[in-house]
């Protein structure tokens, strides 16, 4: 009877017998094991992907951003590309161009690192503001126009790009117009001295092993059908109008707080209120849940607003960070 109950475990335990959710959910715990110390961002990483929007990441160098979504990509199907962010960077070099051939006589496309699916732009704000478009303009339309031509991006289409907080000469800051279309913007912070610790005995052991034989990656068609169930998961609509309350806010805050009001220039568009929705639902997926709880919307709303709000002279001048905004938001808008 043991041994039968053993096989039964084993069996519920292979990749080709656990549910989307399973294999999501392994994804996410091997991601934890492999990039020590940045649980939220991993968890960010994966609710970006389940809702089909783009990440943007601040923080200081050796943070593991990049190895964040390379290991990413080693657990999915997909194709992955980095692209260095450089001032002498072209819109070509990310679209691709159309090639000269003169055995034909005739020009063929070559694709630009774009055409993959999991893409990381590194310190974005490196390149100057065409580049920036081109990018942009990807990740919003989904596809690509050279040469009178448009050419569809995949489904399956992930940009996560990141920006070094430390260093602004030389740099091409993106506009509050254009930080619109990232689904999230997050901090990544430094780890503790446990964390770090535990960062030094993984890199040691990594060089000292050779790979193991790591688990059939998880396919694009997979992505999509975790998406759609993301999508099934129940906000109810007092929680719907919790999260247009939110953004409302943060248009209309001498409502609310006359400190408040003084401190926001401008508020956040519908998009803000998209993104809460989507990823709130995502995010209750993740953890197993089939409702979005209030403490789902209000985890993700400083990652949401954060590069949605154009602070005033005045809260620049007094210092007033965007994330204590969104904090003292929080405690003045009530769930409906």
């Amino acid at each position: 009877m043991q041994d039968a109950y053993q096989e039964t475990t084993e069996l519920k335990d292979r990749p080709e017998t656990m549910s989307v959710h399973d294999r999501f959910t392994r994804i996410q715990e091997t991601l934890n094991s492999r990039v020590i110390g940045q649980q939220q961002l991993v968890e960010r990483l994966m609710v970006a992907l389940l809702a089909d929007g783009h990440l943007l990441v601040e923080g200081a160098p050796g943070l593991a951003k990049t190895r964040a979504i390379q290991q990413l990509a080693e657990q999915l199907a997909v194709s992955f590309q980095r692209i260095q962010f450089t001032p002498d960077l072209l819109p070509a070099d990310l679209t691709g161009t159309e090639v000269f051939r003169p055995q034909t006589g005739e020009f063929s496309f070559r694709p630009g690192p774009l055409f993959n699916q999991l893409v990381l732009a590194d310190e974005i704000n490196r390149a100057p503001a065409k580049v920036q478009s081109a990018l942009l303009e990807a990740m919003s339309e989904r596809q690509i126009s050279i040469g009178g031509e448009t050419r569809a991006l995949d489904e399956v289409f992930l940009v996560m790009a990141t920006q070094n907080p430390l260093e602004q000469e030389g740099t091409y800051p993106l506009p509050e117009a254009q930080l619109d279309r990232f689904l999230m913007h997050t901090w990544v912070s430094y780890p503790n001295s446990e964390e770090e610790l535990a960062i030094l005995r993984l890199v040691r052991n990594e060089a000292r092993e050779a790979a193991t034989a790591a688990e059939a990656p998880l396919t694009a068609k997979a992505v999509k059908m975790a998406r759609q169930q993301s999508l099934q998961v129940f906000l109810a609509e007092p929680l719907e109008r919790y999260i247009v309350d939110l953004v409302q806010a943060t248009r209309r805050p001498g409502q609310y707080d006359q400190q408040l009001a003084s401190w926001l220039q401008l508020g956040a568009g519908p998009r803000a209120s998209l993104a809460l929705d989507r990823c709130s639902r995502a995010l209750a997926w993740l953890r197993g849940r089939k409702e979005v709880l209030p403490e789902d919307i209000q985890l993700l709303v400083p990652d949401i607003l954060r590069h949605r709000l154009l602070l005033s002279f005045e809260a620049e001048a007094e210092g007033v960070s965007r994330d204590a905004i969104i904090q003292r938001l929080l405690s003045l808008v009530a769930v409906a």
